[in-house]
C-alpha cells in the first residue's frame, strides 16, 4: 500500500509540520507501506499529488490541515486520511465554537472573550474575566503567537500586534493549575501525561525544545481519573471525533479544566502522543500502524 505522508502546508505552523512528516516517514515500517513524502504549499498541490494515493497520512497543522478542508478534498477523491473527519476538524480547529460547545455539554473550561478586526473588544467582558489574561489565535496552535498579560496596557499591545496577522484572538482566564494532556486512540485513553515547563505557559520552546520541560507519565487520584475519564468520553462522542486526538486539560483545586482538543496532535520526536503510547506499550511504528489501520477502517465505514 502506498502511503503519501502530507506535510508542509500554508499554515505559520508549517516548520512543525515538516519535522512531524519527517518523524512518521523515518518510523513507519519500510516492510509493509511504500511511502510518499508529500511535501505541499499550496492547495493546488494537493489536489495534484493526492489522486495517486492509496492513503495519506496527514502530518499537516493549523488552517488547511486540522480545519476540515484538506479532509473535504480527500473525501472528494475518496483517499482514505488519517484522523478526524471534516466536521470534527473543523469544530475543533475555532477555539470559540469548542468551547460554546464545551459550556453546551457542561464540560468546564476558562472563561473567554471572542475578539476579531470585526468584534471589537468589550472591556467590560474583561473585567468580568480578571487580569491575568491569555491571548491566542482562534484558528492556531503548537503555541504560536501566545501572549499573557497582566494590565489593560499589556492587553493592548498584545491584542494589536496579533491582530495584524490573525482573523480572530481568543482571550481565556490564565489559570495556574496542574497541566495535562490526554492522549486518544480510537476512543481509548493512553496514559495522562503531566506537563511542567519553565515559562508562564507551555509556549513555543518549552513544546519543542529539548530541556526546557519535563512532561511525565502520572497517575491521577480515583477522583481526578474519573473526572477526566468521563471528559474526554464525552469529548471524542459529542465532537465526533475519529482515530486518534490529543484533548489539553489544566487541573485546579481538583477542578478539570478543558483548554482544546487537537484532531492532528504533533509526531515530532520531542512531541506528546509518541510518548503516551510508548507508556501503553505501543512503539511510535506501531502507533503509525494503528492510525492507519483504524483509519481505513473508519474510511470503510463511511461507504
Amino acid at each position: 500500500m502506498q502511503v503519501g505522508v502530507v506535510m508542509g502546508g500554508v499554515s505559520n505552523e508549517k516548520e512543525i509540520s515538516i519535522l512531524t512528516g519527517k518523524e512518521i516517514i523515518d518510523n513507519l515500517d519500510k516492510s509493509k507501506y511504500e511511502i510518499l513524502p508529500v511535501p505541499i504549499d499550496s492547495k493546488y498541490q494537493l489536489i495534484d499529488r493526492a489522486k495517486c494515493l492509496d492513503f495519506a497520512f496527514l502530518a499537516l497543522h493549523g488552517s488547511f490541515g486540522e480545519d476540515g478542508e484538506v479532509q473535504a478534498i480527500l473525501e472528494a477523491f475518496q483517499i482514505p486520511y488519517s484522523g478526524s473527519g471534516i466536521l470534527a476538524s473543523s469544530l475543533c480547529m475555532n477555539k470559540h465554537m469548542s468551547k460554546k460547545i464545551f459550556m453546551g455539554e457542561n464540560i468546564l473550561t476558562p472563561k473567554w472573550a471572542y475578539i476579531s478586526r470585526e468584534k471589537k473588544c468589550n472591556y467590560d467582558e474583561l473585567k468580568a474575566i480578571g487580569y491575568p489574561l491569555i491571548l491566542k489565535p482562534n484558528n492556531g496552535g503548537s503555541s504560536i503567537d501566545i501572549a499573557v498579560v497582566n494590565n489593560k496596557e499589556e492587553f493592548q499591545l498584545a491584542l494589536d500586534s496579533l491582530l495584524k496577522y490573525h482573523k480572530g484572538i481568543l482571550v481565556e482566564e490564565f489559570i495556574k493549575g496542574q497541566e495535562i494532556t490526554c492522549c486518544l486512540l480510537d476512543g481509548k485513553l493512553l496514559p495522562v501525561i503531566s506537563i511542567q515547563h519553565k515559562s508562564k505557559f507551555f509556549d513555543f520552546n518549552s513544546k519543542y525544545k529539548e530541556g526546557n520541560t519535563v512532561e511525565e507519565i502520572i497517575e491521577l487520584s480515583e477522583t481526578l481519573k474519573h473526572k477526566v475519564e468521563d471528559i474526554v468520553s464525552k469529548c471524542w462522542d459529542v465532537f465526533n471525533l475519529k482515530v486518534y486526538a490529543r484533548i489539553d486539560m489544566i487541573i485546579k483545586d481538583e477542578e478539570v479544566y478543558v483548554l482544546e482538543i487537537n484532531t492532528l496532535p504533533g509526531m515530532t520526536k520531542n512531541s506528546l502522543f509518541p510518548k503516551s503510547s510508548e507508556a501503553q506499550g505501543l512503539s511510535f511504528s506501531e502507533l503509525l500502524d494503528e492510525i492507519i489501520n483504524i483509519s481505513i477502517r473508519e474510511s470503510n465505514n463511511k461507504i
